[in-house]
This record gives C-alpha cells, sequence and structure tokens, in this order.
C-alpha cells in the first residue's frame, strides 16, 4: 500500500475474557465493512485493544481479517509492543498474512525521546519491508509526533502515511498546513477522534480513520463522498446528525460505547478486555437511548 485514502473503518475486536480472539465475532464485524466498501480496514487498532492480545493472537485475527477481505479491502494492522524486535515480529506476521500496510505507535512505558521513536520506526520498516503508517495516538502512548518528527519519518522507505488526533474545526487546517510542508508529494495524511474528522476531511486531509466506521460505516461513507465532492453543508448536516453519539464517545470513550453497540445490536457476544469494564447500567441505558433515537445502518 503506497497510499491510504478515504475511510478506514476500525472495528473492535471481540474475545473472550482470557484473551482468545473470537473468529466468528469478528467476521460479523467485517462482513458489513467489506459490502459497504470502505477504503480499508484498521484491524488492531486501539478500538481493536491490540496490545491485549498475544502475538499468536494477534496473527489469528490478521489472518482471518486478510482471509475474509479476499484482496478486495485493504487491511491496516496494529503493529506496535514496547521493545524493537518484538514489533518488527508482529510486523512481518501481519506482511506474511498479506496485511497491505502496518499501524505502528510509539509504544513506551519509559518515555521516549523523538531519535529513539525515529530508530524504532526505522527498525521496523528496513526489518519488516511492510508499508508502515505513523499512529500518533498521545492520549495512550503519552508521546507526541511533532511536524519535524512526521517529516523526518516521511522520508525513511516503506514510511507511508500518518494518522493524527483531529484537533478541532479552527486548529485542524494549521496543523494540515504544517503537515504537509514538512512530508514528500503522495505522502498521506489522515485523521483520527471521530468528531472533528468530517472538518478534517473538509480542510483537505486524505484519511478518516473512524472508530464509528467499524460498526456504522454507511453514514461515514456518506460524510466522506459529500466532503470529497466539495458539498460542505452535506457532510455537516450529517456529522450533525452523529452528535449525540460523539457525546457519548467523549462521555465514556468510544471503545466502550462501540462494544456496547455491538452487543445491543446483537453483531457479536463481547467485552473489552480487562481491566477495561464494560459500561455501567446508567451509562448503557444512554447507549441504547441514543441509539433508538438514530435509525442509521
Amino acid at each position: 500500500m503506497n497510499n491510504l485514502k478515504g475511510l478506514s473503518a476500525f472495528p473492535i475486536t471481540p474475545s473472550d475474557r482470557d484473551g482468545r480472539i473470537d473468529v466468528g465475532g469478528l467476521r460479523a464485524l467485517l462482513e458489513p465493512l467489506i459490502a459497504a466498501k470502505v477504503d480499508s480496514i484498521g484491524l488492531l487498532g486501539s478500538t481493536g485493544s491490540y496490545p491485549y492480545f498475544t502475538r499468536d493472537e494477534r496473527r489469528r485475527a490478521v489472518q482471518a481479517a486478510v482471509r475474509l477481505a479476499e484482496g478486495t479491502t485493504p487491511v491496516l494492522v496494529g503493529i506496535g509492543a514496547l521493545r524493537t524486535d518484538e514489533t518488527v515480529r508482529l510486523a512481518q506476521d501481519a506482511r506474511d498474512a498479506g496485511a497491505a500496510a502496518g499501524l505502528l505507535a510509539a509504544v513506551s512505558y519509559t518515555p521516549l525521546t523523538d531519535d529513539e521513536v525515529f530508530n524504532h520506526f526505522r527498525t521496523v520498516a528496513r526489518e519488516s519491508r511492510l508499508p508502515i503508517c505513523i499512529y500518533d495516538n498521545p492520549g495512550t502512548t503519552h508521546f507526541r509526533f511533532t511536524p519535524a518528527l512526521v517529516g523526518r519519518l516521511s522520508r525513511l522507505d516503506g514510511i507511508v502515511a500518518v494518522k493524527s488526533p483531529a484537533l478541532d474545526a479552527a486548529a485542524v487546517p494549521g496543523h494540515l498546513a504544517e503537515l504537509r510542508a514538512a512530508t514528500p508529494d503522495g505522502f498521506s495524511l489522515g485523521y483520527s477522534a471521530d468528531w472533528n474528522c468530517t472538518e478534517a476531511l473538509l480542510a483537505g486531509c486524505d484519511t478518516w480513520y473512524s472508530v464509528l466506521a467499524g460498526i456504522f460505516p454507511g453514514i461515514c461513507l456518506e460524510i466522506v463522498r459529500a466532503a470529497a465532492s466539495g458539498n460542505a453543508a452535506e457532510a455537516r448536516r450529517l456529522d450533525a446528525r452523529l452528535r449525540p453519539i460523539w457525546d457519548l464517545f467523549k462521555t465514556f470513550s468510544s471503545i466502550r460505547v462501540v462494544y456496547a453497540i455491538a452487543n445491543l445490536r446483537g453483531i457479536c457476544a463481547a467485552e473489552p478486555p480487562r481491566p477495561i469494564m464494560p459500561l455501567p447500567a446508567e451509562a448503557l441505558q444512554r447507549v441504547r437511548e441514543v441509539m433508538a433515537g438514530m435509525p442509521i445502518d
């Protein structure tokens, strides 16, 4: 994968309490994404709980997803781990299973420097020969990629994209312009944090890495298409319909909310990996009420 564009849908990864992935449940989540023709699937992202699974379980998930996609939908796979050697092995597993690219965060316990992150990414890209998307997720890793560091990394062979957390509407254009100035032509600039991504698309980003698209791909594709056609009013109208979900995401976290939705809709029976807990009864009722008032497919 030399580029990432459009809508990348990030589903949960259903498993039992011992961390064994429910491949049947995963297929039930992925089949609607493939049928909707999302531009890529983001497997084992943060919503997909990648740090909680063993190497063997991650491999099972990638193999199942790639087999199901049958070459029609590129699969982007979370490959982050604490150690560089372990990350290389996870990237090689993803490559061997047929993944299109790896999604790599600066996972750490000891805070990392820019040079340490640069060397980590360079080693993983070189030794795995898997195209890499930089995963800037400071909310979990406590490391933030500056435009300057993204620029350095973008000039390495095999580093093809960045997934940044979307800022608010006023800040996104400036951040996007900084990244464009720092990176070569063709380097894909994408955003996550669903509630800000419509504005990121309208500002001209290449990719929306979406949690909601992992369970409701249709309306997310409509937003992407409206933005791509220059119909800002329609993109914002559709985004406004989703505001109650964005409020749930911001209040309870997107991962917990999407687990709840998947269960309420009967797609799969899954709980987040411990120590993350399912939503308590009062919060679950709020999700149920929001979904009852939002007939989206």
